[in-house]
């Protein structure tokens, strides 16, 4: 699966209704509150960079990564745009590789939950704590068992002027693995439209085992909140931000 290959093409056609700026808002509020106000930042799983963008407006220092060529070549059309001194790095979350060390990792927009297998969160997460300042910070967002339990079985299809998707959803409750095979039709030249198929998996993990992979990876679990709150995640959480620190590394003035 290639995934995000076709639908690149028209994501934020689709995504349009994402309040990306609420969203930074409240991410640069966690930030703040962990004592992150700038510095370079590492925005994993960047996708086409619209939170990426509204993060360096804001004074971060940003680095994008991303697994998808397709996505990351829309995040530096945006880019040559709007000006802003971003890096995109072509690689898969389970293996990156930075220049040096930043002061906070964030991955939005349930980029985690594609991880599907419990091995490799843990390896993401050591991969973080290594590449964090000392007492650095990752918040990351997951979708819930209980989200993917409400959607469940379901297809939703839409159509725009120049493309339309069909969604195709099932959830397995035992390997709590969620399934969506998208179709897409994009208009390419004239009336011609070129059809895309994919397969997309997610995982929808429980808070036990995220504090379980945070302690495999040697990181600090600091909390959980219910999405777009200061709360804590309850049953009918759709959403949740998770906020690990980084454990093991000597600040520079206590050396």
């Amino acid at each position: 699966m290639d995934a995000y290959s076709g639908f690149a093409a028209v994501y934020d056609a689709f995504m349009d209704n994402v309040p990306y700026e609420e969203w930074a808002e409240y991410l640069t509020g966690l930030l703040a509150d962990y004592g992150v106000t700038g510095g370079l930042v590492l925005d994993l799983g960047c996708g086409t960079g619209s939170l990426t963008e509204i993060l360096a407006r804001r004074g971060f220092d940003m680095i994008g990564v991303d697994v998808s060529e397709e996505m990351l070549q829309a995040a530096m059309e945006k880019r040559s745009e709007s000006g802003l001194d971003i890096l995109y790095l072509l690689q898969d979350m389970r293996e990156f590789e930075l220049y040096g060390t930043v002061a906070a990792v964030v991955s939005i927009c349930d980029s985690m939950n594609y991880l599907t297998e419990y091995t490799d969160l843990v390896t993401v997460l050591k991969l973080v704590n290594n590449y964090l300042d000392p007492k650095g910070i990752f918040i990351f967002d997951l979708n819930t068992v209980h989200k993917y339990r409400e959607i469940g079985e379901e297809t939703i299809a839409e159509s725009r002027e120049d493309a339309g998707f069909i969604w195709e959803n099932y959830y397995d409750e035992d390997s709590r693995i969620n399934e969506y095979d998208l179709t897409l039709f994009v208009r390419e030249d004239g009336d011609l439209y070129r059809r895309y198929d994919e397969t997309h998996y997610q995982r929808a993990y429980e808070l036990s085992e995220i504090r379980r992979a945070a302690e495999e990876a040697g990181m600090e679990y600091v909390t959980a909140y219910d999405a777009f709150t200061r709360e804590p995640p309850h049953e009918g959480s759709g959403r949740i931000y998770v906020v690990l620190r980084e454990r093991g590394k000597v600040p520079r003035e206590s050396a």
